[in-house]
């Protein structure tokens, strides 16, 4: 059984103010049964978020990382640094660092393995533009992407990762995908990793990541292959992450 997760994705957003409200509000409301919950703030404000969160139920997650684990990389974060302020995941290949940083697949397996080896568990985020959904690409696009990282890690190391679709046309744009386009998407993910093992694919968690809001995330939660959500936007604001969350229970 999987248990779903909703992952809070801050992107560049916060101050110490706005980080400390936000947090008294989503670790009051933490707690729900049957379901994960979890916040990746900026770099900078991850060991206040550590600390707003003591015991309570939320887990830590960075918003990348670099390949290499330490040295002459100025302005860049190893995945050591990470497990040593607290966190448990990390996002990796978002759609905004393959297309705004030029991130390619390559780099992306490497940072896979870079958060394995550090005890973090990787979030592989996955998507096609509005150009390749109407090129009716879609699924070859993604599986492009899936593929590159499992011939580097094999298969096996999803016993231990997330992945997120997220299409990119609908990433902070308003637009989402219908739920019947999101279950296309992540059955045929799920497809694809059973080729490779059964087991690991039936465990594998899925997200859906782009404009989810309180107002659809049941209806998408509801999807057979979709465990969850990397929510944006949405995360911003603790009431509106915590009714997200509550979908995720039902």
């Amino acid at each position: 059984m999987r248990t779903p997760l909703v992952a809070g994705n801050w992107k560049m957003n916060g101050s110490r103010e706005s980080v400390a409200g936000l947090m008294q509000g989503i670790t009051a409301g933490a707690g729900l049964e049957g379901m994960e919950m979890l916040v990746c703030p900026p770099f900078v404000y991850i060991p206040q978020v550590a600390a707003a969160i003591g015991e309570a139920p939320v887990a830590l997650g960075g918003q990348d990382l670099y390949t290499e684990a330490n040295g002459a990389f100025t302005g860049e974060i190893s995945g050591a640094m990470l497990a040593d302020v607290g966190c448990q995941y990390v996002i990796i290949g978002h759609s905004e660092r393959r297309a705004l940083l030029g991130e390619s697949d390559g780099k992306i397996a490497r940072k896979f393995l870079a958060a394995q080896e550090n005890n973090l568990i990787p979030i592989l985020c996955l998507g096609e533009t509005l150009d390749e959904r109407q090129a009716d690409s879609t699924l070859q696009v993604i599986g492009s992407q899936f593929s590159a990282v499992v011939d580097v890690v094999g298969i096996e190391a999803f016993a231990r990762a997330v992945v997120a679709y997220e299409p990119v046309w609908a990433i902070g744009t308003g637009e989402t995908a219908t739920p019947e386009q999101a279950q296309e998407v992540h059955a045929a993910l799920r497809s694809m990793a059973a080729k490779r093992s059964a087991k690991i694919a039936a465990d594998l968690r899925l997200l859906y990541g782009g404009s989810v809001k309180a107002a659809n995330a049941a209806e998408l939660f509801s999807m057979p292959d979709i465990d969850g959500g990397l929510i944006g936007g949405a995360s911003l604001e603790a009431n509106e992450f915590l009714a997200i969350c509550r979908a995720a229970t039902v």
